[in-house]
């Protein structure tokens, strides 16, 4: 898909400009936690021209959850992020293979324990200081059912990217099909091993294998 490109003629419709630079703004701002050179600015673009098709649908972060369980002798962990941000440019076409990004702030981690939370944030773990973010930018998206899918794309923790694979569960707002209804709710897991991405530590305490979790609504964008 390419990039859309408006261009507004100076002069006598200078006036028509500055009504829509709102509107521009705002469909700037969608992409701004991901402009940071991380993302092809290819893939960027689709989320973009999903806005402007009305098929993108947008993170809404009160009613969203997103996570982590680990096991350990002691106890199983379980940790949310209060921080993340992101969205899902979807039709209504199964052959449509949609483009899903997600950043989330590992900093933002609650666990109820504060304690585990300063282990896990530490340079041992998410080394939050130097690592402030992780990113999940999808390359492929595979329907297995009307509701069903495989999400595929790369997981970057650390600055170490890997590719991973969601089982991901899509319910539209009163029954409606995904990619046509207003709001759908999105669940979502995958397993990874701590160490590919550098994770290393304390292999006796801690399983190296994590559930990663999310389930979270979403909005279509200007609805």
């Amino acid at each position: 898909m390419n990039i859309r490109k408006m261009l507004i003629p100076v002069g006598i419709l200078s006036v028509l400009l500055l009504v829509m630079m709102p509107a521009f703004s705002e469909e700037a701002d969608l992409c701004a936690p991901f402009n940071e050179g991380n993302v092809d600015p290819a893939l960027l673009g689709i989320m973009l021209e999903a806005a402007e098709d009305g098929h993108l649908y947008r993170i809404e972060k009160p009613t969203s959850r997103v996570g982590f369980c680990v096991s350990s002798p002691i106890r199983e962990v379980l940790g949310t992020f209060d921080e993340f941000e992101g969205g899902l440019a979807l039709t209504s076409d199964i052959d449509d293979q949609g483009q899903a990004m997600v950043i989330i702030r590992p900093a933002s981690l609650n666990t109820n324990d504060l304690l585990i939370n300063a282990l896990i944030k530490g340079k041992d773990f998410f080394d939050v200081a130097n690592y402030p973010e992780i990113l999940f930018v999808s390359s492929d998206l595979e329907w297995t059912s009307r509701t069903t899918a495989d999400l595929k794309g790369d997981l970057t923790i650390r600055g170490i990217t890997r590719p991973v694979i969601f089982k991901v569960t899509l319910t539209g707002k009163d029954g409606a099909t995904p990619g046509e209804a207003e709001k759908i709710t999105v669940k979502a897991t995958t397993t990874i091993n701590r160490s590919a991405f550098g994770m290393d530590k304390m292999t006796s305490l801690v399983s190296n294998s994590v559930q990663l979790c999310m389930t979270v609504d979403a909005s279509k964008y200007g609805t």
